[in-house]
């Protein structure tokens, strides 16, 4: 029986308006593999350690890892350090601090050079999520016993193996980037990051621990 814990109110707020019955029969059978790997290192009280990976590491893995680290405080999992990492390195864009700022997260800035460092606060006495573009084996990143969870089809067609990952786990979102600089933009991000809100809820919704 799992226990919640308190996030930011505007998260809270987001979060009890996730409707898991969104989710389609084959998400759902996308998303158990990522379940069962999450319950095995739960069952065994092992630290869970999750890498979502995109090409750029700019837009869906962020979104990813900033969801999943937030819903699995949420539901008092602990021992859970998630992280993103890409098969390039570019920036986090600056959209996605918008859509996640505007979804209750407190975010500010620590750098100013063209890949900016990112502190991203989902709850007051917890661990900002330490947010910056980087490639998957960088050394912020976990060298094994971790589930790489490919985000994107370009990344996940171009690596096949990810080097230390004991699981590896396609479940791929559309990219919001196809809206950029379009009026769309910020309903385009906004619906983007409310799917991976909603599919990470569910994940871990369905752990025993």
């Amino acid at each position: 029986m799992t226990t919640t814990h308190s996030v930011f109110e505007k998260i809270a707020i987001i979060v009890s308006t996730l409707d898991i019955d969104t989710i389609s029969i084959e998400r759902k059978e996308t998303l158990q593999p990522l379940i069962d790997f999450i319950q095995s290192k739960a069952n065994d009280n092992q630290s869970i350690r999750i890498n979502f990976i995109c090409t750029h590491n700019s837009r869906r893995s962020h979104l990813s890892q900033i969801w999943a680290q937030t819903l699995a405080y949420h539901f008092g999992i602990s021992n859970v350090q998630c992280y993103s990492g890409g098969t390039e390195a570019t920036a986090l864009f600056p959209m996605v601090a918008e859509t996640l700022r505007n979804s209750g997260f407190e975010i500010e800035q620590l750098s100013q050079e063209a890949n900016p460092v990112y502190s991203i606060k989902y709850a007051a006495n917890e661990h900002p999520v330490i947010g910056f573009s980087k490639k998957l084996d960088s050394e912020f990143n976990p060298k094994s016993g971790f589930a790489a969870i490919m985000t994107c089809s370009q990344a996940d067609g171009g690596c096949p193996f990810i080097a230390g990952a004991e699981k590896r786990i396609p479940i791929t979102f559309e990219d919001p980037k196809a809206f950029d600089n379009t009026p769309q933009q910020a309903e385009e991000y906004t619906e983007r990051s409310l799917q991976i809100a909603t599919e990470l809820f569910y994940v871990f919704s369905q752990i025993n621990c």
